[in-house]
């Protein structure tokens, strides 16, 4: 960290700070007074200044995934600096085809994953479309964290703006106090009896050290030239808190998301200088081409900035419940200007001053943002012209994922269609409703919740494919070998069919889950167990027992192939069930302290050890209508094989 003052640009005209991305994610910024030029040293990627300047790199390269080009001018680049691992970041001087490394920028942070959610609005309780991202970035977390990245998750809560205020007013009650008690409802949500939701950091916008970093953000910005005064008239919609362009609306000035007509109004606020960013953003965009993902939300986005930006309002002098303005405490800080700085203030450690450097300090940038596809020009395009606009630098990655449906529209609590995760959880469980929403929703594409397709899906994927594979197998163990394992693993022979299939299973489920592909990942990992249940049942071990002699030998050896493959699975799936996943771990003879330990590496083959003892056999996961559900969802699904199903259906959750 010694050397962040001494690299760091100071706050100067755009002509003297640039932006700019060498290929595959590696991030050169703030570098002051420099010339950059192309010269092939290597190859046609190769770059590099004509004289020697100090600046700051953003590291991407990861060696152990293979996450860049193999072109050798650009790892002779990255091997020179000294970068091993994605997220460090460096001072350097580089000069003619050399770089020379200086110090590390936060060497504790080196090899650090960030991944945030967006803050949620508080304006009601959460409902399944605020929790359905919050899943995912948990599945991710807990993947990094299994690769041994020092992983901060971050979530939290938006709290400021007119329609937080008129929420709380409509349940009389002070807005602060409306904002405790909704963000109690988040925090009890996530915790490990709902939904296991893993979080480092849960920051709220009202917290006063979140306040100082964003008075001390429009400051920085605001002495940069960046923010200037001036009226504004067009269509504004609370819900989204944004104004809308009148070809974007529905008839009747709808809006498009909310359904609600968008309001005419004239203010007199204060903007920030959007257009200065034009050309960075382009550059920024065609540079990296992995900002913004999946890959169709890249286009929009390239779509919104060819269209030309426009400056947008950072404050309201309307609304008194927000962040009061620094220059002009008549007015407040505008929600977006706020509350994407909780990403930043949510990094700040206790016991350190709420300054915009101690955050950053602390692990910044982010890995990768989560969010829902409506909120995504804030993130892809808003936010990093403010970050450059602040000297910061930018998030790795914004990903912007589907809607939850009902009925063909976005879930959500404006429009009143929203499912309740706690009576999910209550009915069936954490694991079911975490893997559903994972592996039967193509994470980036909108996805329907259908009851009778959830209970389908879960009954045969948690509890026959895996829950019954590792049952029936227990009962053979226990039957003919006493309920030890009664070889090594390792033994199996490398080339036999189902330690091929297991280990290609396996890194493909790693290289999805790196891409934010749950599905893909859970459907790699599954194949796993279903080649387990056609081994089993094509070498028939229970009848090889009965030969006894090799037959029964190779029939023992075949238990443990089989058990080591639920192994492996239980180790792959745990991002996404990890209660499932401990419950199995546990009936194959491991402490809760073992599996609390685990990394990727233990999704290899050669895990169980000859003697191991295996609990009794118990359904890890029993089927929905064996597990007490109400009657009603036995009904409903009597109801569909009438064919009356679709009504009876889509009434679930809405009550």
């Amino acid at each position: 960290m010694a050397m962040r003052s001494a690299v760091v640009a100071p706050a100067v005209g755009l002509s003297a700070f640039r932006h700019v991305v060498l290929p595959f994610g590696t991030s050169i910024i703030n570098a002051q007074s420099w010339h950059l030029q192309k010269r092939c040293l290597h190859s046609s990627y190769s770059r590099t200044v004509a004289s020697p300047h100090q600046l700051i790199m953003n590291c991407c390269f990861d060696p152990r995934v293979g996450c860049i080009s193999t072109s050798d001018c650009f790892r002779n680049l990255i091997s020179r600096a000294g970068c091993k691992d994605p997220g460090s970041r460096m001072a350097a001087t580089i000069a003619g085809s050399g770089v020379e490394i200086i110090d590390d920028i936060n060497r504790e942070n080196s090899g650090s994953f960030v991944v945030t959610t967006p803050l949620y609005y508080v304006n009601a309780a959460p409902h399944m479309g605020s929790a359905y991202p919050t899943i995912a970035a948990d599945a991710l977390a807990r993947f990094q964290r299994l690769q041994g990245r020092k992983v901060v998750f971050v979530t939290g809560t938006d709290e400021h703006g007119e329609k937080i205020a008129a929420a709380a007013a409509a349940q009389q009650r002070q807005p602060k106090d409306h904002c405790d008690i909704v963000a109690a409802e988040y925090q009890a949500l996530w915790k490990e009896v709902h939904l296991g939701i893993s979080y480092d950091r849960f920051v709220r916008t009202t917290e006063a050290n979140h306040e100082k970093i964003v008075a001390e953000f429009y400051q920085r910005v605001y002495d940069k030239g960046d923010i200037y005064r001036a009226q504004y008239e067009g269509l504004y919609c609370i819900n989204c808190e944004e104004y809308k362009d009148e070809k974007d609306l529905m008839e009747g000035n709808l809006c498009p998301i909310h359904r609600k007509p968008c309001l005419a109004r004239k203010e007199d606020n204060y903007f920030f200088a959007l257009t200065k960013y034009q050309k960075a953003i382009e550059e920024l965009l065609t540079s990296n081409i992995n900002f913004v993902q999946p890959s169709f939300r890249m286009n929009e986005v390239h779509g919104w900035v060819k269209d030309g930006l426009r400056d947008f309002s950072i404050s309201r002098a309307a609304v008194e419940w927000g962040i009061p303005v620094p220059t002009d405490p008549e007015q407040t800080i505008y929600v977006w200007f706020d509350a994407l700085l909780g990403y930043l203030s949510a990094l700040l450690k206790t016991g350190m001053d709420a300054t915009v450097d101690n955050a950053a300090a602390s692990g910044w940038p982010a890995s990768v943002h989560i969010i829902g596809k409506d909120i995504l020009r804030f993130h892809a395009v808003y936010w990093p012209a403010m970050l450059m606009s602040a000297g910061l630098p930018l998030p790795a990655s914004v990903f912007g994922h589907g809607f939850l449906t009902k009925d063909g529209l976005k879930m959500g609590k404006s429009l009143g269609n929203t499912l309740e995760p706690k009576d999910l959880v209550a009915r069936f469980g954490a694991d079911a409703v975490r893997y559903f929403f994972l592996k039967e929703i193509e994470f980036g594409k909108d996805g329907d919740f259908s009851e009778e397709r959830f209970i389908n899906i879960v009954n045969a994927n948690l509890a026959n494919t895996i829950g019954n594979l590792l049952n029936r197998t227990l009962g053979l163990l226990k039957k003919n070998c006493n309920a030890k394992v009664p070889r090594d693993s390792s033994s199996l022979p490398e080339d036999n069919p189902i330690r091929v299939l297991a280990a290609k299973n396996v890194e493909t489920a790693k290289r999805k889950y790196a891409e934010i592909h749950f599905s893909e990942a859970c459907d790699a990992l599954l194949s796993i167990a279903s080649a387990g249940n056609l081994y089993l049942d094509e070498r028939t071990p229970w009848s090889q027992f009965k030969l006894g002699g090799a037959a029964a030998e190779a029939a023992a050896l075949d238990l443990t192939a089989v058990l080591e493959v639920v192994r492996i699975v239980s180790v792959g799936l745990s991002p996404v069930v990890p209660n499932l996943c401990r419950r199995i771990y546990l009936q194959l003879g491991y402490s809760e302290d073992s599996f609390n330990v685990i990394s990727w590496k233990d999704a290899e083959w050669g895990g169980l050890i000859a003697g191991q003892v295996m609990a009794d056999a118990d359904p890890v996961f029993r089927k929905i209508e064996e597990a007490g559900i109400e009657g009603s969802v036995i009904a409903n699904k009597r109801d569909v094989q009438k064919g009356r199903g679709k009504k009876v259906l889509a009434a679930v959750g809405d009550n």
